[in-house]
């Protein structure tokens, strides 16, 4: 933990209000016209106040976000010291997520503090607590990751008392118990001032806080290392009245939650809000890391070294090394791409130049013809195959400038250089369902046939594979599977296994071990031969599967808990020694 960047944090809150957006709600002053003394004074100052929260503290947690949700889980293939358990506290992402996270901290600490002193009499008491609502989500959002990061941390509660104190750099960790209480704390209060629907879409309401706070009693009914019986019945009923009382569903159509016109759908009800303005850290930048060179007209792509894992393709029920796409799961093709898989909403006006008539990986990869590169006037991806594992990352790329302005699911707004308005939804109402599903299943032995649990699995399920049949009893181990597949490549399949580590430490060693995380030797040349011979040469008898990644991990010795940083070591001490239990704050 950065505590000098918790200073830094508190002093920069003011300054980062300029955007713009194509969600009216995060419209926001510049920088030039704003004042702590005197900007809250009216409802819509109020409400501009908030919007940072939705972007700019949580940027340097998008690397992060993915090598540890995905490549650490095994659903994502990177050559990282993520995918092989050797992070050390020197690592940059790790440094940077550390330090974007005790932002968000400092940031819904003193946006609550301004709200409580410095609102204005033409401010009125529901958008004030709205407001302050938000960000106690914000603020639990933030030790949520951070207490299945890093295992105990220092609760931060008042940065400016803190401060004052003098002793930022001696606060004690508090032990996991304690962090989860403060979550829960955070959030029973933001439920208590967040209206019952959003002031403005995407914005937090309050059942968005009690799926979040289902999702936490979920995790934290096996933190004391058995499950507790109380905390999982927490979760069934907080994800229930959401289920049944939120007024909310979910997108007709999965791969749509993941375009710009998804971006405050009914289903997300946490996302991170991005904008494309003139603050740096408002945008969202993955398509830069994910997508293969020459995605888009900028050249600011470099991610076609990496993919969806052997493991995840497998779990899908698919197989790289096969010409046919089972496609049985519609999540699939939403999430991997691979040979074959045809994209309408990628790259729309150069449709006509792909020989299928929409985007596909081997067209854009491998075809040399001059005059289609000339005709798509783009640059080409064919310096970088990005197919090592036959398949290569569908969700979070926007695509061409079409795309993302003007295209069928646009947004209306250009991109710029590592810059889209493409939402990173954090909390789905498809979690929600599935934390409902795997707390009853845990309440009921791991089998269940309870009503409302059925019914939420059964919406996610049929939802993904239409041809299915109804369940009319569930296992944990199916609904454990599901989310894998439900949530792949949306940075939270570690936190799965974090949670499982909590009271069943083998079971999660064992599936880690148990997965392929290597590459396919030979798959790249396979491609590239069937594309050449018009897609009928379909050769794969020198291809093999590596597993030299996998072979090289000690399994029984990974820690679910990464280290902290070794400057905020240096900076503060106490982090170096064990959690103590402390009286947890709260909220009046």
């Amino acid at each position: 933990m950065k505590l000098s960047n918790i200073k830094y944090a508190v002093a920069a809150t003011a300054l980062m209000f300029g955007a713009t957006s194509c969600e009216d709600f995060l419209d926001r002053p510049g920088e030039d016209s704003y004042n702590t003394s005197t900007y809250y004074q009216t409802n819509d100052q109020l409400h501009s106040t908030s919007a940072t929260m939705y972007n700019s503290p949580w940027y340097d947690f998008q690397r992060g976000f993915f090598k540890i949700g995905e490549v650490m889980s095994g659903n994502m293939n990177m050559t990282s010291p993520y995918q092989t358990f050797t992070v050390n506290g020197t690592d940059e992402d790790l440094v940077n997520m550390s330090a974007s996270l005790w932002s968000v901290n400092a940031y819904a600490n003193t946006l609550i503090k301004n709200v409580n002193e410095l609102s204005g009499p033409a401010t009125t008491e529901a958008v004030r607590d709205e407001v302050k609502g938000e960000a106690l989500v914000w603020k639990a959002m933030a030790y949520f990751y951070l207490v299945r990061n890093f295992g105990g941390v220092p609760i931060i509660h008042d940065n400016t008392e803190m401060l004052a104190s003098g002793n930022y750099n001696s606060v004690t960790r508090a032990t996991k118990e304690n962090v989860y209480q403060y979550i829960i704390n955070c959030l029973e209060k933001a439920i208590d001032l967040l209206p019952t629907k959003p002031s403005a879409a995407g914005r937090i309401d309050m059942y968005a806080a009690e799926g979040l706070l289902a999702k936490v009693y979920l995790t934290k009914a096996g933190v004391t290392g058995k499950l507790n019986n109380e905390d999982l019945q927490n979760a069934v009923d907080y994800a229930k009245d959401v289920m049944y009382n939120s007024g909310r569903t979910l997108q007709p159509n999965y791969f749509e939650i993941f375009r710009p016109s998804g971006n405050t759908c009914s289903e997300s009800l946490i996302a991170w809000r991005w904008t494309v303005g003139a603050e740096w850290t408002c945008q969202n930048s993955f398509q830069s890391d994910l997508a293969i060179g020459g995605f888009n007209e900028i050249g600011d792509i470099w991610g076609g070294w990496q993919g969806p894992s052997v493991d995840l393709i497998e779990a899908f029920g698919d197989n790289p090394l096969s010409e046919s796409r089972m496609n049985a799961d519609t999540r699939r093709k939403a999430t991997c791409m691979m040979a074959g898989d045809v994209y309408e909403y990628f790259w729309e006006d150069y449709a006509s130049t792909f020989s299928k008539g929409g985007f596909e990986i081997l067209d854009f990869v491998f075809n040399d013809d001059k005059a289609v590169i000339e005709s798509r006037n783009k640059m080409t991806g064919q310096s970088q195959t990005g197919i090592a594992t036959g398949a290569q990352t569908v969700k979070h790329l926007v695509g061409d400038a079409f795309d993302h302005r003007d295209g069928t699911w646009g947004c209306g707004i250009s991109y710029d250089r590592m810059a889209s308005a493409l939402a990173t939804h954090l909390l789905r109402l498809a979690d929600v369902y599935l934390v409902l599903a795997e707390a009853q299943t845990l309440l009921d032995g791991k089998t269940t046939q309870n009503a409302a649990a059925l019914e939420a699995y059964n919406r996610v399920h049929l939802r993904a594979c239409p041809g299915a049949q109804e369940k009319s009893a569930i296992t944990w181990e199916e609904v454990w599977k599901e989310r894998r597949l439900e949530l792949a490549f949306e940075g939270d399949r570690w936190y799965d296994f974090v949670r499982l580590s909590y009271y069943d430490d083998a079971a999660a060693r064992s599936e880690l071990a148990a997965q392929k995380r290597g590459t396919i030797n030979g798959i790249t040349d396979a491609l590239k031969t069937y594309f050449k011979s018009g897609y009928s040469n379909w050769d794969v008898s020198n291809c093999s599967y590596n597993s030299a990644v996998e072979t090289s991990i000690d399994f029984s010795s990974i820690k679910f808990e990464l280290p902290f940083p070794d400057t905020d070591k240096l900076t503060n001490p106490n982090l170096i020694k064990d959690p103590v239990d402390q009286e947890v704050p709260s909220y009046n």
